[in-house]
């Protein structure tokens, strides 16, 4: 009789006792013991959305390839051209199978001509570094995982410039969306400051060292600065609902193995036309057998209903024909959002369909996605 394997024990942040002390609710995220909400999700949500909240994000994955040859490897191993970017520069982009599915989406960091650095997500961390690995060794460059060394803040919402601006003399004004500096921030030389997230807000991502007396007094320094402005800790759940009602995909709902980047309609950042790359060659098949099946959609319930994850989404006759990536109610729109994966003749906007909640019909409209666009600032 053969003795059952121990379970796992779930990996923690430097920040996990510091959750536990501010009575987050905790639970299992990808294998990290990881905060879903604080003070209430829909409080969170919409802090982000008119303030500012802080979210610990230092279970998301940093891989650094160095070397003359870094430049080739990324190229090679991700889908955007990242021949484009420029020092202090990202950008979105995404790592596929050869099918051109996805291993999983990411940003790319440009440091320097040799330098780049891949952010990659905590569930797939270790498939993602060894795939990063086998992929570059033909390169002539070095890829390393550092995710263990840094703690990653993000402060995100209208006032997270406001507030990251008390803690660095570093003029964030200067940082647009999707660049990066170094600075001092609460003492810290050398910190990385990138204007990017996860929320559809204005934002910054920080990069502190991992020691939990650091990360703790980081923490506690941007909460106090951001107190004027209202700021929450948030955590998972709010982080969830501000991309879905921002139309951001998510590993395992939007796109996976399974999915294509057709299907999931993130071929903008895709840029066959620099040559071959781990996937071009799946995508070219695509094309040529005429495209995409099936697209990913925004719907709205229109009828009273929350659509979830995974429920079936019924033409007007009610037959099966799609499912639901992602569903919730969004807390600032105050409407029930859905992502879904439909047929492409069906996938036209304005038109109705029906989704399958506790075995009833209920009926959703096609919309256009984001749901939520940030307001532009004044001049």
């Amino acid at each position: 009789m053969s003795t059952p394997a121990a379970p796992t024990a779930l990996r923690k942040t430097a920040l996990n006792d510091m959750h536990r002390n501010m009575r987050a609710k905790m639970v299992d995220f990808g294998g990290w013991d990881m905060p879903v909400e604080y003070s209430g999700l829909i409080a969170e949500h919409l802090a982000v959305r008119t303030g500012v909240g802080l979210f610990d994000v230092s279970h998301m994955g940093d891989i650094q390839l160095r070397g003359p040859g870094s430049l080739d490897a990324v190229q090679h191993i991700c889908m955007n051209d990242a021949s484009r970017l420029e020092v202090g520069q990202a950008h979105y982009s995404a790592m596929l199978y050869p099918q051109g599915t996805f291993v999983d989406d990411v940003i790319v960091h440009k440091f320097s001509d040799n330098d780049y650095l891949i952010v990659i997500n905590a569930g797939t961390r270790e498939k993602d570094f060894q795939w990063i690995r086998s992929h570059a060794q033909p390169f002539h460059c070095h890829a390393n995982d550092f995710s263990d060394y840094y703690t990653q803040l993000a402060i995100q919402g209208p006032r997270a410039a406001e507030t990251l601006q008390k803690l660095t003399a570093t003029d964030l004004s200067t940082i647009r969306n999707y660049r990066f500096t170094w600075g001092t921030v609460c003492g810290l030389a050398n910190t990385l400051i990138a204007r990017t997230g996860y929320t559809g807000e204005d934002g910054f991502e920080i990069y502190v060292p991992s020691d939990t007396p650091t990360s703790e007094r980081v923490w506690n320094e941007v909460l106090e600065a951001g107190r004027e402005f209202g700021i929450l800790p948030c955590g998972l759940g709010a982080r969830n609902t501000l991309r879905l009602e921002s139309a951001m995909a998510l590993y395992g709902h939007e796109i996976s193995e399974e999915i294509n980047v057709f299907e999931a309609g993130l071929d903008r950042y895709c840029k066959l036309e620099k040559g071959d790359f781990v996937g071009s060659e799946g995508l070219f098949k695509v094309q040529s057998e005429g495209g995409p099946k099936r697209k990913l959609v925004g719907l709205e319930v229109i009828e009273r209903g929350i659509a979830r994850d995974g429920y079936p989404v019924l033409d007007l006759d009610k037959n099966p024909v799609g499912y639901i990536t992602s569903g919730s109610p969004a807390p600032f729109l105050k409407k029930n959002i859905a992502l879904a994966y439909v047929p492409v003749e069906l996938a036209v906007s304005g038109s109705e369909l029906y989704v399958e909640i506790r075995n009833n019909p209920v009926k959703a409209q096609i919309v256009p996605t984001p749901f939520y666009r940030r307001p532009q600032k004044q001049s």
